[in-house]
């Protein structure tokens, strides 16, 4: 089978839906002799910064010499980066085999498992067979019932939450935190970024001793370095010239920092490996001639932290923004935001994704004022925005979008 038509195959599975439990994911792993059970595991939730962290994670444990499985989701370019071990994307040879395996495993349980189950269950046999020291695990949404959490934690990471995928998770932050918690096991080390009162009330319920990097580090500095694009973060008398680049990350970064601490990693080790992370679609650049920026951004927080980057340094005068949102987001805010950035906003289309939207429908989440133009061919967008002539050009709204401009630039 040609890897396309595999790739076809396992995606029909997304028909099934997401379907909340554990049960399909734990026969599957029954069935393998339970592969993820034998290396220790980096779990990591949280709404944002989850792949900025099990990055920053990754790249410093293999430049500890460990041998260093990372599964995040969703891709980018290619459903092989979803897949990585020590520092390589899973080879279309190795997809066919551990598929080929899954599949007649859930033919023989006889069970209809979702698209996110098939591909956790190929990671887990995956990283067994490579012998991994460590699997960084991304939850692909909450925590309690994902795929991912019929894992046990050595360590458990919750970056942050805010509201996103509401009509899963629950209507308040509270709730939506007590579903990411979800992760947390009794042998667990607890590790989360955000102090707000309703979220740490929901991880108590789990475990009252956890470390908040918020509260254990609120005396560093930080400043970014717009010349280089780097995040240099001073802790006491170490500074770290992080290779990611924005307030944001700052906290993605202390709580990977923690957990590299607590697993004892040497500062020259860590400080060495953080200047070599390389993320895709946060805050990257994808040409410096003319500037141009590529950010995810795929909520109103993802947005307002992209706010936050652009406001110390451009004019709205001086940005130009190519943006597609997905139409299950906060449109109308996230546009909102984009237009106090720049008065050059170019809707694009993301209207072959089942979640798209048409640059003529994000118009409709729009006030219509002048700033705003519609051009779905994401090639002719880019050829607008070039003729503004301004100092940098920003692609953002989705990971989706980003993903679209890569493939067609």
């Amino acid at each position: 089978m040609e890897i396309k038509e595999l790739l076809d195959e396992l995606y029909s599975y997304s028909l099934f839906g997401i379907k909340l439990g554990l049960e399909n994911i734990q026969k599957i792993c029954d069935y393998f002799g339970n592969p993820e059970k034998k290396y220790k595991v980096i779990h990591i939730t949280g709404t944002n910064g989850k792949g900025s962290t099990s990055t920053i994670i990754e790249t410093v444990l293999l430049e500890a010499g460990y041998s260093v499985g990372k599964y995040t989701s969703p891709h980018i370019l290619k459903f092989n980066e979803r897949i990585r071990a020590n520092g390589e994307d899973i080879s279309d040879r190795d997809i066919a085999i551990l598929y080929e395996k899954v599949k007649n495993a859930i033919k023989e349980i006889n069970i209809t498992p979702t698209f996110f189950e098939v591909t956790t269950a190929m990671m887990f046999l995956y990283f067994a067979e490579k012998k991994v020291d460590y699997a960084v695990l991304e939850v692909g949404m909450g925590g309690r019932f994902d795929a991912t959490n019929v894992s046990d934690g050595d360590i458990s990471i919750i970056t942050n939450v805010s509201l996103d995928h509401t009509e899963y998770l629950g209507k308040n932050i509270y709730d939506i935190a007590l579903e990411k918690a979800g992760i947390i096991k009794k042998k667990s080390k607890v590790i989360v970024g955000d102090d707000n009162e309703e979220f740490l009330r929901a991880i108590y319920t789990k475990k009252q001793d956890i470390v908040n990097v918020v509260e254990k580090y609120r005396d560093i500095t930080y400043n970014l370095d717009f010349k280089n694009f780097i995040t240099e973060i001073n802790i006491g008398e170490n500074r770290y010239n992080l290779s990611l680049f924005g307030d944001y990350q700052v906290k993605n970064f202390l709580c990977a920092y923690e957990a590299l601490k607590e697993l004892g990693i040497k500062e020259e080790i860590i400080k060495e490996a953080v200047s070599k992370v390389v993320w895709q679609c946060r805050f990257e650049r994808f040409s410096s001639n003319p500037l141009v920026v590529l950010e995810g951004a795929h909520n109103i927080d993802g947005i307002n932290n992209l706010k936050k980057i652009l406001e110390k340094e451009y004019k709205t005068n001086e940005i130009v923004m190519i943006v597609s949102i997905l139409k299950d987001k906060k449109v109308e805010e996230m546009l909102k935001v984009c237009s106090s950035l720049s008065d050059k906003i170019i809707l694009t289309s993301l209207s072959d994704n089942p979640r798209g939207l048409s640059g003529e429908k994000l118009l409709d989440y729009t006030d219509k004022s002048s700033i705003f133009m519609v051009e779905d061919d994401m090639k002719k967008a880019y050829e607008k925005a070039r003729e503004f002539n301004r100092r940098i050009v920003v692609v953002c709204g989705s990971f989706y979008t980003c993903e679209k401009f890569k493939k067609e630039i």
